[in-house]
C-alpha cells in the first residue's frame, strides 16, 4: 500500500474521502431504505413477544425432542395451535418452546400432563418430572403498560439527548442528530419488521443501548467539526463544509475502530449465550445491538454530518461567507486573506497562492491542511 493511498490518509487522519460532497447520494440511500422500512412496518408489522402482546409460554429440555410431535400433542390438550415451537440453544443445553395465546390454569395444566406422560421430560438432575416442563403466563393489560413505558422511556431519553447537545455544542448539531436518531429507529425497527425478528423488552432496552451508541460517534464527530470551524467566517481559506468534511476524515478511522470493538463481546455474547446456553433474552439483547452497532456506522459517518451541513448553509451568514471563498479563489479581489477575528495579536494574515481550489460548497481534503 502506497504512502499516499486512501486508507492510508484515513489513518494518519489526513483525509482522503469526500463525504460532504456526496452528501446527495447518503440521502437518496438514506430515503430509499427509509421507503422499504416503513413499508415493511406498514405491510408486515411487528412479531411482537408475549411480553407486549400476553400468552402463555411453556419450554422443557429438548433432549430428542420432536417440535411437531411436542406442538401436537400440545394441540389435543388445550384446543389451541401455538404461534410458534422452536429450539433454542445446542447441546446439553437445548430448550424447546412453545408460545401460544394466552390459557386457563386448567389448559396449562393439560398441556403440562399429556407433553410429560407423552415424552417424559428430564429435570436438572437426570430424572423423568413435571417440574421439567416450565410455564409462564403474561396478560394483555402488562404487555400493554410495558409498551407505553417503553414509549415515555424513548421520548425521554430523545429530549434529553437534544438538550445536552444543543447545549454542549451548537443548535444545528442538536437538530442533525435528532435526525439521524430518528433515522436509527426506523432503519431498526424496518429489519426487525422486515425479517420477522421478535420484539421483546430486552430489544428495547437493546434499542436504547444502540442509539446511545450512535449519538455517542456522532458527537464525537460533532466536537472535531465544531473544532475545525471555529473562527470560520473570519476566513476565505475554506468553507463550513470542505472544514467539516476534514473533521469525518480525522475521525473516520476511530469511528469504525470503535464500532468493530463494540462488535466483538456482542458477538462473543451472541455465540455464548444463544448458540451454548440457548438463553433467549440474551439472544434479543445481542441481536439487536449488532445491529444497531452496523448500522450506526452508517448514520455517524454518512448522514449526520451532512445534515449539519445542510443545516449551516442554510444560514444566511455561511452563504455569504461561501460567496465570499468562491470569489476569493476565483481571483475576484486583492488575494490577501483577512485576518481571523478570533485571532491573537501574534497571528497574522497568511496569503493563499496557487491555483484554484474546488469549490465553495463543495469539500476539500487537502492532507496539509491541519
Amino acid at each position: 500500500m502506497s504512502s499516499n493511498s486512501v486508507f492510508q490518509r484515513l489513518y494518519t487522519g489526513e483525509g482522503g474521502v469526500d463525504f460532504i460532497g456526496r452528501s446527495r447520494l447518503w440521502y437518496w440511500i438514506t430515503a430509499a431504505l427509509m421507503v422499504i422500512s416503513i413499508a415493511a412496518i406498514g405491510i408486515r408489522g411487528f412479531d411482537l413477544s408475549i411480553d407486549f402482546e400476553g400468552g402463555t409460554k411453556l419450554n422443557m429440555p429438548a433432549a430428542e425432542l420432536v417440535v411437531e410431535e411436542v406442538e401436537e400433542t400440545f394441540i389435543e390438550a388445550t384446543g389451541v395451535t401455538p404461534e410458534i415451537t422452536q429450539i433454542v440453544g445446542a447441546g446439553d443445553s437445548r430448550t424447546l418452546e412453545i408460545n401460544s395465546e394466552r390459557l386457563t390454569t386448567a389448559q396449562v395444566d393439560s398441556a403440562r400432563e399429556a407433553i410429560y406422560e407423552e415424552f417424559q421430560p428430564l429435570d436438572s438432575s437426570g430424572t423423568p418430572s413435571p417440574d421439567a416442563i416450565g410455564d409462564s403466563t403474561v396478560s394483555e393489560s402488562w404487555g400493554s403498560t410495558i409498551t407505553q413505558r417503553m414509549l415515555i422511556a424513548l421520548g425521554v431519553f430523545l429530549a434529553l439527548v437534544f438538550l445536552y447537545i444543543a447545549f454542549r455544542l451548537e443548535r444545528e448539531m442538536a437538530a442533525a442528530a435528532m435526525l439521524s436518531i430518528v433515522v436509527d429507529g426506523v432503519l431498526i425497527a424496518g429489519i426487525y419488521a422486515l425479517f420477522g425478528l421478535e420484539v421483546s423488552p430486552a430489544s428495547v432496552i437493546g434499542l436504547l443501548t444502540v442509539l446511545s451508541f450512535s449519538i455517542y460517534d456522532t458527537v464525537i464527530v460533532f466536537d472535531k467539526v465544531r473544532e475545525n470551524t471555529e473562527g470560520y467566517l473570519g476566513s476565505r481559506r475554506a468553507t463550513y463544509a470542505e472544514e467539516a468534511n476534514l473533521a469525518v476524515n480525522q475521525t473516520v478511522m476511530r469511528s469504525i475502530s470503535t464500532s468493530v470493538i463494540a462488535a466483538l463481546p456482542i458477538i462473543a455474547l451472541m455465540i455464548v449465550a444463544v448458540w451454548l446456553m440457548g438463553v433467549g433474552t440474551l439472544k434479543d439483547l445481542a441481536l439487536i445491538q449488532l445491529i444497531g452497532v452496523i448500522e450506526g456506522i452508517f448514520s455517524s459517518l454518512f448522514l449526520a454530518t451532512p445534515l449539519l451541513v445542510t443545516l449551516v448553509n442554510r444560514r444566511k451568514d455561511t452563504k455569504k461567507h461561501n460567496a465570499e471563498v468562491a470569489a476569493y479563489r476565483a481571483g475576484g479581489d486583492n488575494g490577501e486573506e483577512p485576518v481571523d477575528a478570533a485571532a491573537t495579536p501574534a497571528e497574522t494574515p497568511r496569503t493563499v497562492t496557487g491555483p484554484a481550489e474546488a469549490p465553495a460548497t463543495g469539500a476539500s481534503w487537502r492532507p496539509d491542511r491541519r
